[in-house]
C-alpha cells in the first residue's frame, strides 16, 4: 500500500501502531480518572445502602402532617367539575393555549435542530435564578426542558387561579399548596436535568455526587430517618464561643427559663431596667449572634440595664405545660426577678413574636387585676389578631393541626423538625429546593452563615402548650374575640393600655404586618407608635445601624383603619429603626444611674451568660 506521494505506509514491513503512543501522557491520566470514577462508582453504590438503611430508621409519625388532607383535594376537585360544568369553554380556552404553547415550542426546537446547527430555538422566558445556568438557553435539551416546564407551571397554576366556587380561604391554601407540588417538580431539582450538577459530576469524576450522599446521609442520620436539609456548617459554630458571646450572666433559674442579665458596658446606665421575652419556638441567641449584629449588645452599649429571657427547651416530660405555665412560671416570673434584682417597680418589656402574643396575653390580665409592673411595651413581629393570619394561615387549617395535636399527645411535645420544616416550605426554594440542591447533587459544604446556623438550632414545644396556641389564639382568634382565657378569666386586645412601641416588618412570611397592625390597632392604649421596618421575620429585626442596610417607614397619623392606608401616608426612612426606637424607650427608662452589678443578695449569679438551657437539645 502507498500513500499520495508513492511512499510505503509500512515500515520494514511492518503496520503502523494506531492509538496513542506507549508513556503518553494522556493515556495516563485518562486511565487514573477512569479508576477515581470507578472507585467513586463503588462509594455511591456503599452511600446507597447506608441510605437505605437510614431511611428505614425514620420515626413514624401521624401522615396527616405531611400535606393537606383529603377534603382540600375533593374542594379543588369540586371546584374543577364546576367550572367544567358551567362554563366549559374557560376550561376549553385553558387546554388549547397549554397545547398551543406546547406544540409550538416543540415546534421551533425541531426547526432550530433541523437546520444543522445545534442551538435552542429562541428563548423569551423571564429571568428564574434558578436557570442561571447558560445551558437553560444554549442547550436544546437542557432549553426545551426549562421551557415546557415553564409552560406546565403556568398552565397549571392559572387553572387553579381562575377556578370558581372556591371561599376564598380555600383558593389560598389551593394555589399554595398548587405551587408547592410545581416547584419542588422543578427540572433543577432532579439530577438528570440540572447540568449544573451533571458538569460538576463530570468535572470531579463522580467525587461531587459521593460527597452529596454524604451530606444527604448525614443529615437523615442526624434527624434519625427524617430529612431536614442543613442550611449552614454546623462545625463552623459554637453557641457561647462565636455566638452569644455578649458578657453577661443567669441570676435566676426555673423549670421554664434562665434569666441573663448582661454586664453594662457604660459608666451610667437607665434606672428602668429593659427585659426582653424572645420566642420560645428557636432560641434567643438570634438577637445575639455576633459583636456586629447584636441587638443585645448595642442596647447594653445604649445604656440600658438588660435582662433577656432563655427559655428552656422542653422534652416529653414537660407535656402538659400549658400556656398558663408560661404566663405565670415564665412572665410574671421574670417581672419579679427584675424587679427584685433592680429595686425598680416598674420595667419596661419587649415580645418578640408569639413572645410578643403572649406578652400581650399577660399584660392585659394584670391590667384586669390592676397591677402595673410594666412601663412600657414593645412588641416586635408580633400576630394578637389572627383573622388575617397570612402565609402561614394554610397550615392552620384543621387537617394539619388534627395531626399536629395527635402527634404532640403521643410525644409530650411538638417537636422541633416538624416546626422546622413548616417555617421552610413557606420559602420552599430558597431553604429546601436549593440548598438541597448544592448539598446533595453538588457536593459542597453548607456556608458557615450565623444565622442560617440559628436556623437549625431548634426547639421543642409543649404538647398541651401547642395544642391551645394554635387552637385558641390561631384558630378560634380568642386574644382579638375576647374569648381567649388567663388563669380562668377572659381578655381581650382592648385590656393592653400601657404605651406601646411595636415593629413589624413588610417581608414577614411568618407574622405578616397587616396582621400585626390589626392587632395593635384594637389595643387599648393610648398611646401606641407602630414602625415598618423593611425586609422579613429576622433580618427585619436583626438590622444594624452600622450595617445601613434596611430602611423603615413611620406615621405619626392614628393606628386605626386599613394598614394600607397607613402605609400610604407613611415616611420612609433609610437606616435601622434602632435608634428611633431607644430615643423612645429612653424617655420611659427614668434618671441615669451607676452602673449596678449583676445579681443580687437573693439573686446571685448562677453562671455566665449564655446559660445552659440555650445549649440543650433533647430529642425531638
Amino acid at each position: 500500500m502507498t500513500t499520495d506521494n508513492g511512499k510505503s505506509s509500512q515500515n520494514d514491513g511492518r503496520a503502523q501502531a494506531v492509538g496513542p503512543k506507549p508513556n503518553d501522557p494522556n493515556t495516563e491520566e485518562n486511565a487514573a480518572k477512569l479508576e477515581k470514577l470507578t472507585e467513586n462508582l463503588k462509594k455511591i453504590e456503599a452511600l446507597s445502602l447506608r441510605l437505605t438503611g437510614a431511611l428505614a430508621a425514620q420515626k413514624a409519625h401521624d401522615t396527616a402532617l405531611d400535606g393537606p388532607g383529603q377534603e382540600m383535594m375533593m374542594q379543588a376537585a369540586a371546584a374543577y367539575l364546576s367550572t367544567m360544568m358551567q362554563n366549559p369553554s374557560k376550561i376549553i380556552e385553558h387546554q388549547v393555549a397549554y397545547w398551543g404553547k406546547t406544540l409550538a415550542h416543540y415546534a421551533e426546537a425541531q426547526k432550530a435542530l433541523a437546520s444543522g446547527e445545534f442551538r435552542a430555538p429562541a428563548d423569551a422566558a423571564p429571568q428564574d435564578r434558578r436557570f442561571a445556568n447558560p445551558l437553560w438557553t444554549t442547550h436544546p435539551f437542557f432549553n426545551f426542558v426549562k421551557q415546557q416546564y415553564l409552560i406546565g407551571a403556568d398552565a397549571v397554576q392559572s387553572t387553579v387561579g381562575e377556578m370558581e366556587g372556591l371561599a376564598e380561604r380555600e383558593r389560598t391554601r389551593l394555589e399554595y399548596f398548587t405551587k408547592q407540588i410545581v416547584d419542588m417538580m422543578a427540572p433543577t431539582n432532579f439530577l438528570a436535568t440540572n447540568p449544573d450538577a451533571l458538569e460538576k459530576a463530570i468535572a470531579t469524576e463522580g467525587q461531587s455526587l459521593v460527597a452529596g450522599l454524604e451530606n444527604l446521609l448525614a443529615d437523615v442520620e442526624a434527624n434519625d430517618g427524617a430529612l431536614a436539609v442543613s442550611l449552614a456548617d454546623r462545625s463552623a459554630f459554637r453557641v457561647g464561643e462565636n455566638l452569644a458571646t455578649t458578657a453577661g450572666a443567669v441570676v435566676f433559674r426555673n423549670k421554664m427559663f434562665e434569666l441573663i442579665q448582661y454586664s453594662p458596658s457604660t459608666d451610667t446606665v437607665y434606672e428602668t431596667p429593659l427585659l426582653i421575652f424572645p420566642p420560645w419556638i428557636n432560641k434567643f441567641y438570634v438577637l445575639d449572634l455576633g459583636a456586629r449584629n447584636s441587638l443585645i449588645k448595642w442596647i447594653v452599649d445604649q445604656g440600658f440595664t438588660l435582662f433577656v429571657v432563655s427559655w428552656v427547651n422542653p422534652d416529653g416530660s414537660y407535656a402538659d405545660t400549658s400556656m398558663d405555665d408560661y404566663i405565670k412560671d415564665g412572665y410574671l416570673a421574670a417581672f419579679d426577678a427584675v424587679r427584685a434584682i433592680t429595686g425598680q417597680a416598674q420595667i419596661n418589656v419587649v415580645g418578640y413574636c408569639i413572645a410578643g402574643t403572649t406578652l400581650g396575653l399577660t399584660l392585659a390580665h394584670l391590667q384586669k387585676h390592676g397591677q402595673s409592673p410594666a412601663k412600657s411595651a414593645t412588641f416586635f413581629t408580633t400576630l394578637a389578631d389572627f383573622s388575617d393570619p397570612g402565609e402561614v394561615g394554610v397550615f392552620l387549617e384543621n387537617d394539619f393541626v388534627d395531626g399536629i395535636e395527635r402527634q404532640s399527645s403521643a410525644d409530650g411535645i411538638l417537636s422541633k423538625t416538624f416546626m422546622a420544616r413548616t417555617f421552610s416550605f413557606l420559602r420552599s426554594n430558597e431553604l429546601i429546593w436549593t440548598p438541597a440542591i448544592k448539598s446533595y447533587m453538588m457536593g459542597q459544604t453548607p456556608p458557615a452563615f450565623d444565622l442560617l446556623y440559628w436556623n437549625g438550632d431548634g426547639t421543642n414545644l409543649p404538647a398541651k402548650m401547642a395544642t391551645q396556641y394554635l387552637r385558641d389564639l390561631c384558630q378560634d382568634n380568642g386574644f382579638a374575640q375576647g374569648t381567649y382565657r388567663v388563669m380562668g378569666q377572659p381578655v381581650r386586645l382592648s385590656d393592653v393600655t400601657l404605651p406601646i412601641y411595636a415593629i413589624a416588618c413588610e417581608t414577614d412570611h411568618i407574622a405578616h404586618w397587616r396582621g400585626s397592625f390589626n392587632g395593635i390597632a384594637q389595643m387599648g392604649a393610648a398611646e401606641k407608635t407602630f414602625v415598618l421596618a423593611q425586609s422579613g421575620h429576622i433580618a427585619g429585626i436583626v438590622n444594624p445601624p452600622s450595617k445601613n442596610k434596611y430602611g423603615h417607614y413611620t406615621n405619626t397619623a392614628p393606628i386605626a383603619g386599613k394598614p394600607e392606608d397607613w402605609k400610604a401616608g407613611a415616611q420612609f426612612h433609610a437606616g435601622s429603626w434602632w435608634p428611633r426606637w431607644a430615643a423612645w424607650l429612653a424617655g420611659y427608662s427614668g434618671v441615669l444611674i451607676a452602673a449596678p452589678a449583676l445579681g443580687g443578695a437573693n439573686h446571685p449569679v448562677l453562671c455566665a451568660a449564655p446559660g445552659t438551657y440555650v445549649l440543650a437539645s433533647p430529642k425531638a
